[in-house]
């Protein structure tokens, strides 16, 4: 069986950390990388067995890669500290790591916004690639939006993992403003005519509806960040 090492980078997860370690604890290795937080988050992760290391902050893509290269095993499944490997991911996991068929393997997130699980929107299965073998796949150095890519064929878990997304409107307000001024593509044609698009494509061509008021307050909120993207760097 491969050994693996789960990956976490953190700043200020003091509220997360902790079921984010012990839901990683299967693994062999739990290694934490923090970006100076202020809070207890790294006494909290060593408390529990992870071991911590420290790295300036890089952006999303680079400081993921960073604590990728930093794991000691060469299966990493990389979790943010607001996520959680559920037991049935686990068990698949394990199994998986007896005998890979694949490099890169894609794990499904069932998303929580606003303390309801969502299951239309676009939002689930909302699959990205988590367990890989770190010699054949790694982080693009996005600053934001990152992702793993490889050049070989990717295979698929059954079993999601659970993202606690955001608490509050006020969360999801203030996480998106700063996203949008890291991936801000100044666009006057594109602030007017994308986030309308968003809105319809979210609430009604992804069934956004059926998700009820917490699917039109996504639908709605995501289409106001497409505007801060468009607009943003740029002025009027």
């Amino acid at each position: 069986m491969e050994k693996l090492s789960v990956v976490i980078i953190t700043f200020n997860s003091e509220k997360y950390i902790k079921e984010a370690v012990e839901s990683a604890s299967f693994a062999d290795e739990v290694l934490v990388l923090d970006s100076g937080s202020s809070d207890n988050t790294a006494k909290i992760a060593k408390e529990l067995g992870a071991r911590v290391e420290y790295q300036k902050w890089l952006g999303f893509g680079k400081q993921k890669q960073k604590a990728v290269d930093l794991a000691k095993n060469r299966w990493v499944f990389v979790l943010d500290s607001d996520e959680r490997i559920t037991e049935n991911l686990q068990k698949e996991i394990k199994e998986i790591l007896k005998n890979p068929k694949f490099e890169a393997y894609e794990v499904p997130r069932l998303n929580y916004f606003f303390g309801k699980p969502i299951k239309h929107c676009g939002l689930y299965p909302d699959k990205t690639i988590r367990l890989f073998d770190k010699e054949k796949a790694r982080f693009t150095s996005d600053e934001v939006h990152e992702k793993v890519v490889t050049e070989s064929k990717t295979g698929s878990l059954k079993n999601h993992m659970l993202h606690l997304a955001y608490d509050s409107v006020e969360e999801f307000i203030d996480k998106q403003n700063r996203y949008s001024s890291l991936g801000a593509k100044p666009n006057r044609i594109k602030a007017v005519i994308n986030p309308p698009w968003t809105f319809f494509k979210i609430f009604f061509l992804k069934l956004g509806f059926l998700d009820g008021w917490h699917g039109y307050l996504i639908a709605k909120l995501y289409s106001q960040y497409t505007f801060w993207k468009y607009i943003k760097k740029g002025g009027a």
